[in-house]
């Protein structure tokens, strides 16, 4: 932490140092605000802030728990430090509403108006908190809520921060529609070449626009950092922290205090708000812990299967077509291969065609004989060897629970995230299953598992 004399030095060498070269964004809070407490959470964001304006085309998502001065950050120190480097750079900000957007907006051209010494002043005949500029400068603020339009309004760096207010927004399809609409039709169209996009948030759920945009935006290059209130896994945590140790809280919080917070948010709240995972750690039918992982391809020497399930509906909020290849040795079974897409019928059939020709080990295709299903065995059955029709039994849930047994006892193995990046995807709907937005990953693994095993505890979900 900065000491006191530490930070007044800091300010005095601001006053004869030129903005070009200030160092970094908690340079500015440090200014505007000395109350400020630097953290490893915020000295991380800060660093990563700092490559993604000297990245072009640069991509960041940032989620942390709240009221813990990544909005702050971001959508204050960040526009500042920006308009400090580089005069004329129009930048926009977006939020889920005007009037925090606007909150936003003035705070910055507030914080200009009361340093001089930052060497910036809002021009006079364009001041207002929802839009303004520097004086003799094209660089500014413009600030929008959700669903305003940008027409018209070139940006040359876009900082959205929480683009939904709350569970009761997130909880709604409609809404998170009109927010990734928003982003595909609007605030994405009117971005210049190189310009950065940062966006800052709480998770509410898992379809959110970080969601989103991690699973439909993916040549972007999205980079996320996510820093959890609490360490779940020392070898992912972004601080470096150990199993169960808590953040340092820019507002002082102690570790009782955390305690507290975590009771009475709950699990779900707690798991999406303030660990960045829309769903409980553990997961609630399919444990993150059950899970095993393999590094090296197994030897193909059990039974291989196809298992489908299959959704014709292009579109960013339909479901998707699942395609898995899973083998069985003995007791344990190996998923090898997966695709997924939100494919027509064309496609669909084109997929499982393909998958077949790279798997010629998988001489059962087995696909759920209901919504598509029956379309798609019809159009393959003289054409793909194996093609199995599977009657399922039993709610979702139902099935699901089955096949637990299976991964509560290890004898479930899936590939390692560095070989398979869509295995992060496959984990985490399953931890958020039943209550997630798709399941089309965990229809296709329980109707795998329920084929491939022999437990007497399955057998009511097999098809004769």
């Amino acid at each position: 932490m900065l000491t006191a004399a530490i930070l007044d030095a800091m300010r005095a060498e601001l006053t004869r140092t030129p903005a070009t070269t200030w160092p970094t964004p908690a340079t500015i809070a440090h200014t505007i605000d000395p109350r400020t407490i630097d953290t490893d959470a915020l000295n991380l964001i800060d660093q990563a802030l700092i490559d993604l304006t000297n990245t072009p085309d640069g991509r960041l998502i940032v989620s942390m728990p709240p009221q813990e001065g990544k909005s702050t950050r971001c959508s204050r120190d960040l526009p500042i430090w920006a308009l400090a480097r580089n005069r004329d750079l129009r930048i926009v900000t977006a939020s889920y509403a005007q009037g925090l957007a606007n909150r936003n907006g003035r705070a910055v051209r507030n914080a200009i108006t009361a340093h001089p010494e930052l060497g910036m002043t809002i021009a006079h005949d364009n001041g207002a908190a929802s839009e303004w500029t520097l004086t003799g400068h094209e660089g500014g603020v413009l600030s929008v809520g959700r669903g305003a339009g940008v027409t018209g309004r070139p940006a040359d760096m876009l900082i959205i921060d929480d683009p939904l207010k709350d569970r009761t927004e997130a909880d709604s399809l409609t809404i998170r529609d009109t927010c990734w609409d928003w982003w595909t039709d609007a605030l994405s169209a009117r971005l210049a070449p190189g310009a950065p996009v940062l966006l800052v948030l709480t998770r509410w759920h898992e379809d959110d626009l970080a969601g989103r945009l991690t699973s439909l935006d993916t040549q972007a290059g999205w980079r996320v950092i996510n820093i959890p209130a609490q360490c779940e896994n020392p070898d992912t945590d972004p601080l470096g922290r150990q199993t169960g140790e808590y953040m340092v809280s820019a507002r002082g919080r102690t570790p009782s205090q955390w305690e507290a917070r975590k009771a009475t948010a709950g699990a779900r709240t707690w798991a999406a708000l303030y660990q960045g995972h829309p769903s409980p750690a553990q997961g609630d039918i399919f444990h993150r812990e059950w899970w095993r992982y393999w590094t090296r391809m197994p030897s193909l020497s059990g039974r291989i299967i196809q298992s489908w399930d299959l959704t014709f509906k292009p579109g960013t909020s339909s479901d998707w077509v699942v395609g898995q290849v899973w083998m069985r040795q003995g007791a344990d079974h190996y998923l090898l291969d997966q695709v997924r897409g939100r494919w027509s019928f064309t496609e669909t059939r084109d997929q499982i065609c393909n998958l077949t020709a790279k798997w010629p080990q998988a001489v059962a295709k087995y696909i759920e004989d209901k919504a598509n299903g029956p379309a798609i065995i019809d159009e393959l059955h003289h054409q793909v060897p194996g093609i199995v029709p599977v009657t399922p039994h039993g709610s979702k849930t139902e099935r699901a629970a089955a096949i637990t047994p299976l991964l509560e006892a290890g004898n479930v193995h899936i590939p390692a995230p560095n070989l398979a990046p869509w295995v992060d995807g496959l984990v985490e709907e399953a931890a958020a299953f039943p209550q997630g937005t798709h399941d089309d990953q965990v229809d296709a693994l329980t109707q795998a598992l329920s084929r491939l095993s022999a437990a007497p505890g399955l057998r009511r979900f097999h098809v004769g």
